[in-house]
């Protein structure tokens, strides 16, 4: 036989027994579509995180107050002074550094945001004027927070998308006064709708100077410092400088953390990277259990098709083809398995796109084509014992077989 005869025999022996066939490209394409959707998630979610993680800023170098360590108990740390807390002064100092193109502390806190009877409890977040360019955040109308001096507080506020559209509507607010935490503060700018990122919804932000955040709150403490390096090679340079001035600042105390977004996005990647490989394991070992109803149902398929072997060997045909025929049937229904698995996850990964835009569910290529692979080589290999089995018949014992 041909090779083209063993494939039209195969197909014709498939689409012959439409159950069988059913059940095994059933089996294939739920362990494929498994595999692919599982992947998209995993990947999607890594993605997703890294992006938004990005959206933050660029070259950026984070100062945390409280030193993050691990260790056991020790009477030193029992009678040692309270760590101090981060200020403005340190943020200033750490604009002196080399490495450091801008900085901007953060002071946040909640309060109520009330104008001609609406009120509206939003987050208040106290910075400077470098905190759009370090956070690349854009402006949809006015101006952002002046340049100034840190410790001024100037009795303005810029408001997120959201919240100027809740308390002034299609109204102008540029030039209005609103009063927030008891002080009547002048609308000087409108941000750009940018959504969530990392938990933080900027459209709903009220951001006033950080010297008038510390004074609504009666605190002096910063909740957070962003420092962004003069180039991504500076950041190594800007941790370890900006650790060692606040230590020297600090009285030698190693009282905050210095992360950088580069280690923050590698561990992520890391992480998540790993839960998606781990993810698509779990998913293709349904291809294995696949592979198995295949091996069972293609012997099924051999004691069912006795005669029909035998009449092939009588008729000369020898064992390599009767092998071939069998692993070919095989082969069919695994590529059928795989095609439709695969559009069947890249239809659920679609519905989770379109379910949440924001994430993006994309199966890696990787995936794609490992779950394929796997489905192709996993259907051939349990196909062998059938088809061995076929190919050691006996023509008599078969011809005599009904």
């Amino acid at each position: 036989m041909r090779p083209l005869d063993i494939l039209g025999f195969a197909r014709d022996a498939a689409t012959g027994s439409p159950v069988r066939t059913l059940l095994m490209t059933l089996a294939m394409s739920i362990g494929v579509a498994a595999v692919v959707l599982l992947t998209a998630l995993g990947d999607g979610a890594r993605r997703y995180v890294v992006d938004q993680f990005s959206s933050i800023g660029t070259n950026l170098v984070i100062v945390l107050p409280g030193r993050s360590q691990t260790g056991g108990f020790s009477p030193a740390n029992a009678v040692s002074t309270t760590p101090r807390d981060l200020t403005i002064d340190d943020a200033h100092a750490l604009l002196h550094l080399p490495s450091v193109r801008r900085v901007a502390p953060l002071a946040v806190g909640l309060s109520e945001v009330a104008l001609a009877g609406r009120l509206r409890e939003s987050m208040v977040l106290g910075t400077t004027a470098d905190f759009l360019a370090v956070r690349r955040m854009a402006m949809g109308q006015g101006r952002f927070l002046p340049e100034e001096d840190w410790g001024r507080g100037s009795p303005v506020v810029v408001l997120g998308a959201k919240l100027r559209s809740e308390l002034f509507g299609a109204e102008n607010p540029l030039g209005q006064t609103v009063r927030i935490g008891g002080r009547r503060l002048r609308v000087i700018g409108v941000l750009a709708s940018a959504g969530q990122s990392l938990g933080l919804n900027s459209d709903e932000l009220a951001i006033v100077p950080v010297a008038l955040a510390q004074a609504m709150f009666d605190s002096n403490t910063l909740f957070r410092i962003l420092i962004e390096a003069r180039d991504r090679d500076a950041i190594p340079a800007a941790k370890r400088q900006a650790t060692a001035l606040i230590q020297t600042r600090h009285d030698g105390e190693q009282d905050v953390t210095v992360i950088t977004q580069d280690a923050v996005l590698a561990t992520f990647d890391r992480v998540l990277g790993a839960l998606t490989a781990g993810v698509a394991g779990i998913a293709a070992i349904s291809l294995a259990v696949a592979g198995v109803l295949v091996m069972n149902v293609m012997l099924v398929s051999v004691a069912q098709r006795t005669s029909e072997i035998g009449l092939l060997k009588a008729l000369g045909a020898p064992a390599a083809t009767i092998r071939a025929v069998f692993l070919t049937e095989a082969a069919l229904l695994s590529v059928a398995g795989a095609v439709v698995g695969y559009l069947v996850g890249h239809a659920g990964a679609f519905a989770v796109r379109t379910a949440y835009p924001a994430f993006p569910a994309w199966p890696p290529t990787w995936a794609v084509v490992a779950a394929l692979a796997t489905a192709l080589s996993t259907g051939i290999l349990f196909g062998v014992l059938p088809a061995r089995k076929a190919a050691a018949l006996e023509p008599v014992t078969a011809l005599s077989k009904r």
